[in-house]
């Protein structure tokens, strides 16, 4: 492979000291419009590319975002990506991808990453198991710009973006509140996230506050594996549930595989609800009626609290984006 052009080859052939080529190619107005041409030409005719990282190093903007997530097995995080990748580039920004696998001390190794690499700015989404903040915290008093999103801190000291876990648990539970299903499975995860707490805070309210007679069956699990654990185990008794409520698409595809292990028909034997991103819900059939939570309306909100941050907006604040009932067969 042909190594990449450089300012002093540049300079060499049409020989001009470094600072002028630089500048020439910086169209600077101190550049003689000749020297601008002769300058311009070869460098498209070396395919001469400026070294971002260099020009990083020296001016301290790198022109690069860094967004921190668990995996990327899901859609959720797929879509969120898509869209900050979307703006970031519409503004000459690119993104670098981190991945914690849901551990704390990658995490932290994540972000030591993102400020020796001076990224512009992060988007962060928490283990299950953060509990210690004073990594973040350093990041903030560097004016290192810091979003959070989906899995937040609990903490009103920092920027995050969220979708509407209280508004889509809430329009869950009013979907199988008017249903008139009696026993109802409602799967949770991770207690210790905000997430997890807002929606079943909202979901067991909305039970209290509009019905009286259906029972609720609270269960928490963790993962695909451990929801269709759960889901085996409440059916393999006498009184078996007539709907199940799974709160993310990972406890979604746990519940329908044991759903189909078992062979019971959707919604005739068993109805079905979920709070998702979108794509799982249409993967089955009949389709899963779901609340929506997009991660690329989230992308798009994030973004854009991003910007608002580079532009001086730096107060620590809680922005939510909407969620929409989505209904399919399955209820």
């Amino acid at each position: 492979m042909k190594p990449a052009t450089t300012v002093f080859e540049l300079s060499k052939i049409l020989k001009l000291s470094p600072s002028t080529v630089s500048r020439a190619l910086k169209n600077h107005p101190d550049i003689a419009p000749e020297t601008r041409k002769k300058v311009l030409e070869l460098a498209q005719k070396l395919d001469y590319e400026p070294n971002l990282y260099a020009v990083g190093l020296r001016t301290r903007k790198t022109r690069e975002f860094a967004v921190i997530v668990p995996n990327l097995t899901g859609f959720f995080y797929d879509s969120f990506i898509s869209a900050v990748e979307q703006e970031a580039r519409l503004l000459g920004y690119s993104l670098f991808i981190l991945l914690s696998g849901d551990d704390p001390n990658v995490e932290i190794a994540n972000l030591k990453v993102c400020v020796q690499r001076k990224v512009e700015g992060v988007f962060a989404c928490i283990t299950p198991q953060t509990q210690d903040f004073t990594n973040f915290i350093k990041v903030q008093k560097l004016d290192l710009p810091l979003i959070f999103f989906d899995k937040v801190p609990f903490q009103d000291t920092f920027i995050k973006v969220c979708v509407a876990d209280e508004q889509a648990a809430r329009s869950a539970a009013v979907a199988l509140i008017g249903s008139g299903k009696k026993k109802i499975l409602s799967l949770f995860g991770n207690m210790q996230m905000s997430i997890s707490e807002r929606r079943h805070y909202a979901y067991v309210r909305a039970f209290e506050e509009t019905s009286k007679s259906q029972l609720l069956t609270i269960e928490v699990a963790t993962s695909a594996d451990e929801s269709r654990e759960k889901v085996l185990l409440a059916f393999s008794g006498s009184d078996k549930p007539d709907a199940v409520f799974c709160m993310s698409d990972e406890i979604l595809i746990g519940a329908m595989k044991a759903i189909q292990m078992m062979g019971l028909k959707v919604p005739d034997e068993v109805a079905v609800i979920s709070i998702s991103n979108g794509f799982f819900p249409k993967l089955y059939h009949p389709e899963i009626t779901y609340v929506e939570t997009s991660g690329y309306k989230l992308g798009k909100l994030a973004f854009a609290r991003m910007i608002g941050y580079l532009k001086g907006n730096k107060h620590a604040e809680e922005l939510i984006a909407e969620s929409v009932l989505v209904k399919g067969g399955s209820i």
